[in-house]
Formats: structure tokens, sequence, C-alpha cells
């Protein structure tokens, strides 16, 4: 399964890549912005997408919400990464269009497997 992320934080980023490279069925490309994401998106044709929902510049909701709105990428499914469990913050990511939302912190031995239950894989 190839999979795009987003996240701002460097430290972050190096655990997503790590976490997720131990998981043998996905290839990962860890994107540093929802911007950065954006431009990547249809030249990479991901099978799904890992987004941090606060990110500066654009947050992971209104990232999602521009992928839905675009017809080339409507149907990839976009998982959330969260530092908030709140019901509400997983309310608006089910609302933007996303299939799920993990909360960090994440077990990194456990982030594959969660990813790939979560989008029914």
């Amino acid at each position: 399964m190839r999979l795009l992320c987003a996240d701002d934080e460097p430290d972050i980023r190096t655990i997503l890549e790590l976490a997720l490279g131990l998981e043998p069925t996905i290839e990962a490309e860890v994107l540093p912005s929802g911007v950065a994401l954006l431009a990547r998106v249809k030249d990479a044709k991901p099978d799904a997408i890992l987004l941090d929902a606060m990110m500066p510049e654009l947050d992971g909701y209104e990232t999602c919400r521009r992928l839905k709105a675009d017809p080339e990428t409507a149907a990839i499914p976009v998982v959330f990464l969260t530092a908030r469990a709140q019901r509400g913050e997983r309310d608006t990511a089910l609302e933007v269009g996303a299939v799920a939302c993990l909360t960090k912190p994440f077990d990194p031995l456990t982030l594959a497997g969660e990813l790939l239950v979560a989008l029914g894989r």
C-alpha cells in the first residue's frame, strides 16, 4: 500500500518513517505539510493518506477538504493523526471526509497495524 503522510513536526516525521517502515506492505512517504502533500498527491497516487490534524499554514482538516473536493483525489481514504483525543476533533475529522482518527502519542510498534485496521485492510 502506497501511503502519503503529512506532519509538521520533524521528530514525528522521523518516528512515522520508522514505525511505518516496520510494516512491509506499507510504502510511506512522509511530508512536512498539507501544502506539500497537496502538491505531491496526484503524482504519488497513494492508496491512503495519513494527516496530522494541527499543522501551520494549512491544517489537516482543510487539506482533507481540498482532497475530497477534487475528483482526482476524492476517493483516497484519509486517516487523521491528532494529539487531541476529544470527541469534537474526531467528529470534525469525520465530517471533512476522514475514515478514521488515530491519537498521538502513538506506539511506533503498533501504528502500522492500527492504520491498516482503520483502513479495513
